[in-house]
């Protein structure tokens, strides 16, 4: 490899429970993975940024003062985007030379964008000599991903990916971005990852028209509670004044209500090691995300329901945006093996698809790291 001056990751990320909340003011309970993107940079004396892939014979150069200029590009849109965002936040931007690798896969609900935005604004503090705060950088990430890429997305991503604990799942409260770390502790159980290998189809437009759709629930249930937003309305209330929404409008609601309120019961059977109650949970939000929000689609239910289905799961449901992806199950370590083989063929036979299992650990966020 040639010799770079520094080398920067940023994480992808597993969202243990709370799926689409995040952008309704909900507390999300994501963990980072050290499955990440890294970037070795350096800097050239120029005013280009070169961008090489670890993985792509593509190579893209940008220039800092054109960075506006790069939406269209198949590969760089999301570096020239947090680029972009980057520099309008009052940022240097220093010409440099990246080489990006990237273990996340694409597509899979475990947020390889979020973690390419992140390390690359890492990478561009680090060789304009910048301390980068990680909230900061998560911060400007989302708005690149928003305003930039297109997706009108909330902050639970690119929020995990900077800021990141090793050995911690975090409870994230997507409104005042208040975080509280909570120690993973699955007892004789681990996280099994299992991606569906079949990529997210048409995630960007059908997540922005549920976002829209649970915009249109807060405007109405607003004439009737002081709420300011989604997720602030307790199951009870929700039960009092569900009939004022439109029926679509009334499901896209219910999920989030109640899938907030089993973020609350998640955290309490993490503390507490009670992997069968943090099971359940994970089942009824697979069913909500089904049933209620319409996000997972024929591959996503094979996967849950074979996973389900096995003596050594606790629960499964799908992570991530949905559509494709992944599914997050907890599973009895003594059957992790016979789990996988299991699911595998199941799914297989069900889909015609190979799925693919991973071994990620909960990891650090931001890594920044002087290359001597």
């Amino acid at each position: 490899m040639d010799k770079y001056t520094y080398k920067v990751s940023a994480a992808g990320r597993v969202n243990i429970i709370g799926e689409h909340v995040d952008y309704c003011g909900g507390k999300v309970f994501p963990a980072a993975l050290s499955l990440k993107n890294t970037v070795y940079v350096r800097p050239n004396g120029t005013d280009k940024i070169n961008i090489r892939w670890t993985t792509l014979p593509d190579e893209v150069s940008l220039d800092v003062n054109a960075l506006d200029s790069y939406r269209g590009l198949k590969y760089g849109n999301y570096q020239a985007g947090a680029a972009f965002m980057w520099k309008n936040a009052g940022h240097k931007i220093a010409g440099c030379d990246m080489l990006q690798d990237c273990t996340v896969p694409f597509g899979s609900g475990l947020s390889s964008s979020a973690a390419i935005e992140v390390s690359t604004i890492a990478a561009l503090a680090a060789v304009a000599g910048e301390t980068v705060d990680p909230v900061s950088a998560a911060l400007v990430a989302q708005k690149a991903e928003r305003e930039y890429a297109g997706v009108n997305c909330g902050i639970m991503d690119q929020y995990a990916s900077a800021c990141g604990k090793k050995g911690h799942a975090m409870l994230l409260d997507c409104k005042t971005l208040e975080c509280k770390y909570v120690p993973v502790n699955f007892g004789d159980s681990e996280l099994i990852i299992i991606n569906t290998k079949k990529p997210h189809n048409l995630v960007e437009s059908r997540y922005n028209e549920r976002r829209s759709e649970t915009e249109q629930a807060l405007k109405i249930l607003k004439g009737s509670t002081d709420i300011e937003c989604l997720a602030d309305l307790a199951p009870q209330r929700f039960e009092q004044l569900k009939q004022l929404l439109p029926p679509v409008i009334r499901a896209r609601a219910e999920h989030v209500v109640y899938e907030t309120e089993r973020v609350k019961l998640a955290e309490s059977a993490m503390r507490a090691g009670a992997m069968a109650e943090l099971g359940k949970l994970l089942n009824s939000s697979h069913a909500s995300l089904k049933n209620l929000y319409e996000v997972t689609g024929k591959e996503l239910d094979a996967l849950a329901a074979a996973a389900q289905s096995h003596p050594a799961c606790y629960g499964s449901r799908m992570t991530g945006a949905g559509f494709g992806g992944c599914t997050v199950s907890i599973v009895k370590k003594a059957g992790a093996e016979d789990f996988k083989k299991y699911v595998s063929e199941r799914y297989f036979k069900e889909t015609g698809y190979v799925c693919e299992c991973y071994d990620a650990e909960i990891a650090d966020g931001i890594v920044t790291e002087e290359i001597k």
